[in-house]
């Protein structure tokens, strides 16, 4: 999608190249820091949105990057849905457990304060636990999980999508629960952390818009029509003439595994902070197609200090020897190696910082037209 109406008019007049551009790591950061700042949004903090919004596209996420900057996370400042200057509050705190409201601030960094917040209870306490509500977007579900994993722990997070209700329970014929992140992080091999990041469905939004900004189809599998019957065409999604599928499939596949998941996370981060639930008596109103807003979203943070819990045990050789392992399986197929889940995100993430980021012709006319961009590489 293009940049809000508020910037279209700079951007459309800005001059697209014909390939895509590599953008200096350092200087798209300091950039977004500065757009961050220019918004009200504490330095520290402008920084911290910073790097959560540019994991995204080191890592190959590049639906949770820079191109959700002008279709999500600039409206939600604009239309005052997310508040620049917000304090999250504590509203209880058990020592090892709390709970936060964060009053609108913007979630690429509340949930990683509090991620930080629940890896500090973990180091007292072997488990730390934050619960938020009135949260917003976050971004990378994977970027705050692995803040407990470059801590030492390991880290869970869970978000549900607020009171946006985007994909239908199996066999229903209303949305009524979003796609659902979740995310596991934990330390593994030098410079690889073991990193999870998944909707529960069988893709998040961002990856069908991007496919279909790019004009390109997407997988049967990952989208479905009112009838259920598969839909390639990205488009129709937005078009609210398509579903997102769940994680699973089919009733023969599995989808109960993706819809129980989905459900799990309501229960997590919703039910337990006290944040919008999905699947409410509000969601079985209107025509069934995607509808409401992800407002006053849910995030479940937690981290689990083994070192704490278990003091006498060497954990770092444990988990080099169970990724190890893994990593010396033999290959089916020669020149292909078994890796774990945030390997090849770690190897794209050096080469990307080292090299320079991949911003596909309209998201980098777009950015450049909002005036963070000056120069190719």
């Amino acid at each position: 999608m293009t940049a809000p109406p508020a910037h279209r008019a700079a951007a459309e007049h800005t001059p697209v190249p014909a390939e895509p551009v590599l953008v200096d790591h350092a200087e798209l950061h300091a950039a977004l820091t500065g757009l961050f700042a220019g918004h009200g949004i504490p330095a520290a903090r402008a920084r911290l949105a910073a790097d959560a919004l540019c994991h995204g596209d080191l890592t190959g996420l590049d639906s949770h990057g820079v191109f959700n900057l002008g279709r999500l996370y600039l409206p939600l400042l604009a239309g005052g849905r997310c508040d620049p200057r917000a304090e999250p509050e504590t509203v209880t705190d058990l020592g090892a457990c709390a709970v936060v409201d964060a009053h609108r601030a913007l979630g690429l960094w509340a949930a990683a304060e509090a991620m930080d917040d629940a890896v500090a209870r973990a180091a007292r306490h072997g488990i730390g636990l934050v619960s938020v509500r009135g949260a917003t977007h976050f971004g990378c579900a994977g970027f705050h999980a692995a803040r407990a994993a470059h801590a030492g722990m390991i880290g869970l997070v869970a978000s549900n999508c607020g009171g946006q209700r985007i994909a239908r329970p199996p066999g229903g014929a209303v949305a009524m629960l979003g796609t659902n992140p979740l995310s596991v992080a934990a330390p593994a091999l030098d410079g690889h952390p073991f990193l999870l990041d998944m909707s529960t469905t069988v893709a998040p939004t961002g990856k069908v818009r991007v496919a279909a900004r790019r004009g390109e189809p997407v997988p049967a599998g990952w989208l479905e029509d009112a009838a259920g019957r598969p839909v390639t065409d990205p488009a129709a999604f937005d078009r609210g003439e398509a579903f997102l599928r769940w994680l699973g499939g089919s009733a023969r596949t599995g989808v109960h595994k993706g819809f129980g998941l989905g459900i799990a996370v309501e229960l997590l981060a919703a039910v337990v902070s006290g944040a919008a639930v999905g699947p409410a008596p509000a969601a079985l109103e209107g025509d069934g197609r995607p509808h409401g807003s992800d407002d006053d979203i849910g995030f479940f943070l937690l981290a689990v200090a083994p070192a704490v819990l278990r003091p006498d045990a060497d954990l770092a050789a444990a988990t080099r020897s169970l990724f190890g392992a893994l990593t010396d399986c033999p290959p089916v197929h020669d020149g292909e190696p078994v890796r774990y889940p945030g390997w090849w995100e770690a190897e794209l993430a050096a080469e990307r910082r080292r090299d320079g980021i991949p911003l596909p012709p309209h998201l980098y006319a777009e950015l450049t037209g909002l005036g963070l961009l000056g120069g190719r590489r």
